[in-house]
């Protein structure tokens, strides 16, 4: 099958393609100028990276492949508008389809109304490509749009967005056979993808530890950021792999954030749909902080992104990276994260949960009443504070875990499940929907100060009680608020309208790190 030969083309070629600036996409037009000349050659324009500039080396390997040989030309393509950043590889196949359009082998009834995202192999085959459910969301609704067409790869995740037909091609003969009416291709739907994380963790298999349940249960219910404390081998990791099971089911807004998060990362596996579960990310002490907050070009989500909606987890913090941590600060604030680059400013999404374990000095054991500690107060003192106050004072709970009896560890009895935690856990939720409602607020954890002063009102004796707390333990202004924050959540636990004494004690006692056990150390 050749290309016409011999013919100047009549028309310059226009087909529509898209690219993705954050989680969020813009449409992109790829024009498409083929000319007789003496010398052929193929010219790009647009603002392309890298992998944009070599795309012609794949799409004339792909097109001589299926038997669509190229006449000799000089090949302008131009990526408007100009303006806008060309990265990756998603742009092969609607460059394939706008030179096959300005050599007239298509028609325009072929391209019209159509939106391209490939990656074209040697063979013709189209390959996976990163953010199209980003794509396929922003396209939703555009009655000038009638297909979006993506790799067979892709399909079920751009398909999640039911307002965008989607077809998905899994070779380059197959699409031409769709769009000139030959064979069509079905129209893609789209079903949830289940992450794999998690599928055995339970509650019920954590042994002893109740006062740190306790805690991870007012975490998730409250949206609350949590710290564990206490020696090696005590369950702290054991315990944050489960916040994520009690943690509410994924609304379906929540759902498509979170995918197009880690569609636009390229951490979604080939072929999935939505994730149905809150991601669990467990990044490593040694993670850079661009891993950490994003960054890299072209720009990425990090980790504090990626667990959007879902659990931070990060083991052993005093062993991060202080400068590390501190860009935490912000997206643990703000919800999302700004990556600033000369050429162009990415926000990300980031509200997630932090679960944070440390160990209370350097050797782990220090008032360990089994194991004696070895470091001396200078060097526990030096430990603690690796990790910066405004920091601390960024995470809601901060509770004790102390090393397991022989009994607890002997014990066989099974736990309380994740499914009966998170029940409670959804009712609370539910009582802060409403409360909040007319807010954009989603927990009490978000609550602002004017917030607080509607929602937080103590009586005589949990007043006196707070402000007895705050002497003694010399909090801050951003503890005391916290305190009044885990202590609404508690009382939603409980079913009460106000917050009484014993919810604010409950919420004091997850303040370890203002003790003055440690503090002495």
């Amino acid at each position: 099958m050749g290309l016409p030969q011999g013919r100047t083309p009549a028309m310059l070629s226009k087909v529509w393609s898209a690219a993705t600036l954050g989680i969020d996409a813009v449409r992109i037009v790829i024009e498409v100028d083929c000319q007789p000349a003496q010398q052929p050659g193929f010219r790009l324009v647009g603002l392309p990276d890298a992998a944009v500039r070599e795309s012609y080396a794949r799409v004339r390997s792909a097109l001589n492949y299926c038997g669509l040989y190229v006449p000799q030309r000089m090949i302008t393509v131009n990526l408007s508008p100009a303006d806008v950043r060309k990265e990756g590889s998603r742009f092969d196949l609607p460059i394939a389809m706008g030179i096959l359009h300005a050599l007239e082998f298509l028609h325009d009834d072929d391209v019209r109304g159509r939106v391209f995202v490939g990656e074209l192999s040697l063979d013709g085959t189209l390959t996976a490509v990163r953010g199209t459910l980003s794509i396929s969301a922003a396209l939703a609704g555009d009655e000038s749009i009638r297909e979006l067409v993506v790799p067979a790869a892709n399909a079920n995740e751009a398909a999640a967005v039911r307002l965008t037909k989607v077809i998905g091609a899994a070779h380059l003969n197959g699409l031409l056979s769709h769009v000139r009416g030959r064979e069509p291709i079905e129209a893609a739907t789209s079903s949830a993808t289940a992450e794999p994380h998690n599928d055995q963790a339970d509650f019920a298999e954590v042994r002893g530890q109740a006062h740190a349940k306790r805690a991870l249960e007012v975490a998730a219910a409250g949206g609350h950021n949590v710290m564990m404390i206490g020696p090696p081998g005590s369950g702290k990791t054991m315990l944050a792999r489960r916040l994520s099971t009690i943690l509410p089911r994924l609304s379906l807004d929540e759902a498509i954030v979170t995918t197009k998060i880690h569609s636009v990362a390229g951490t979604l596996p080939a072929g999935s749909g939505l994730l149905t579960r809150r991601p669990f990310r467990a990044p490593h002490h040694t993670i850079s902080t661009a891993g950490l907050a994003g960054g890299g070009t072209p720009i990425r989500p990090g980790e504090v992104s990626l667990s959007h909606s879902g659990v931070l987890f990060l083991d052993e913090l005093a062993e991060f990276r202080r400068e590390t941590l501190e860009v935490m600060r912000q997206p643990m604030e703000d919800g999302f994260v700004t990556i600033a680059r000369a050429t162009k400013t990415v926000t990300f999404p980031s509200r997630f949960t932090l679960a944070a374990a440390l160990n209370p000095c350097p050797c782990g054991f220090f008032n360990d009443s089994r194991r004696e500690c070895t470091c001396t107060p200078i060097q526990i003192a030096r430990y603690l504070a690796k990790v910066s106050g405004p920091l601390l004072d960024r995470i809601d709970l901060q509770v004790e875990v102390p090393a397991l009896s022989s009994d607890e560890v002997t014990a066989t009895e099974s736990g309380e499940s994740s499914a009966a935690i998170r029940e409670r856990v959804e009712r609370a939720r539910s009582v802060q929907r409403e409360r909040f409602r007319r807010t954009h607020v989603q927990s009490n954890a978000e609550m602002t100060s004017r917030l607080m002063r509607r929602h937080c009102e103590l009586d005589g004796s949990s007043r006196a009680l707070l402000r007895s707390a705050i002497d003694r333990l010399g909090l801050s202004a951003r503890a005391h608020d916290r305190i009044l924050k885990v202590g609404r959540t508690i009382a939603d636990l409980a079913g009460r309208e106000a917050i009484e004494a014993a919810h604010i004690a409950e919420a004091v006692q997850y303040r370890a790190l203002d003790r003055s056990w440690f503090r002495s150390g």
